[in-house]
């Protein structure tokens, strides 16, 4: 069984649903620029060396619909190279990895370009339209939890209070706060420049250009009197 290893990897900022710096950027357009910034840090890998592209994605519907893994594929590494989109939710992005880790030691594959891209701006957490099965939410009504009340369960059965809740977040921003002063994420940050089309204060047209390499997730004024307020 032959090895494999993880040749390079790159990934975007995180922005803020709804009113971050990635709001009207389509996510395909980013998964696009990711795997072109990849493979310029691997000039000796030809595009058509790539066996397959395989991309996470939660809810493959709207901006993200439409086999878009394909279409990622063929617009980053051209027509020739194929893509697949793979649905485990929260988990899509990990389990694109993971399935290209066993096909590489099975000797299906021998380079794949795998990973995810999500938008929760352009595309609601639940899609567009959500439809439950009637039998399924009368019968068996926690196969449609949400996350918020699944960790409510979880805390409920492992007894983890809300003080320890409180301490882990805020603990968790002052970590992610430093990481970025000192430059920990830089490397595994493609910057990608924004261009946003806006109307000005008196209805004119104009645009604009920034550029997005800094996670907008962290919170710099958070205090434990905020999580307990």
């Amino acid at each position: 069984m032959q090895e494999a290893y993880i040749v390079a990897g790159f990934r975007t900022a995180v922005g803020k649903s709804k009113r971050g710096g990635f709001r009207f950027y389509r996510p395909d357009d980013l998964a696009v620029e990711v795997i072109k910034g990849l493979m310029a840090t691997v000039p000796q890998l030809e595009p058509n060396r790539v066996d397959d592209v395989l991309v996470g994605n939660a809810v493959p519907e709207a901006e993200q619909g439409l086999q878009f893994g394909r279409i990622i594929s063929a617009r980053a590494l051209g027509f020739d190279v194929p893509g697949a989109t793979v649905n485990r939710y929260c988990a899509s992005g990990l389990e694109t990895i993971a399935m290209a880790t066993a096909k590489i030691r099975m000797g299906m594959a021998e380079c794949i370009i795998a990973g995810g891209t999500e938008s929760m701006s352009l595309v609601p957490t639940a899609g567009w339209k959500t439809v439950p099965s009637y039998a399924i939410a009368k019968d068996e009504p926690d196969y449609y939890l949400s996350m918020g009340l699944t960790a409510e369960a979880v805390a409920s059965d492992y007894k983890v209070s809300r003080e320890d809740q409180d301490e882990f977040s805020y603990n968790s921003h002052q970590k992610a706060l430093a990481a970025i002063e000192q430059g920990h994420f830089k490397s595994g940050i493609l910057p990608i420049n924004v261009e946003e089309i806006y109307l000005d204060a008196k209805g004119k047209k104009q645009k604009r250009n920034y550029i997005m390499d800094t996670d907008e997730g962290p919170r710099a004024d958070t205090s434990m009197k905020h999580w307990q307020s």
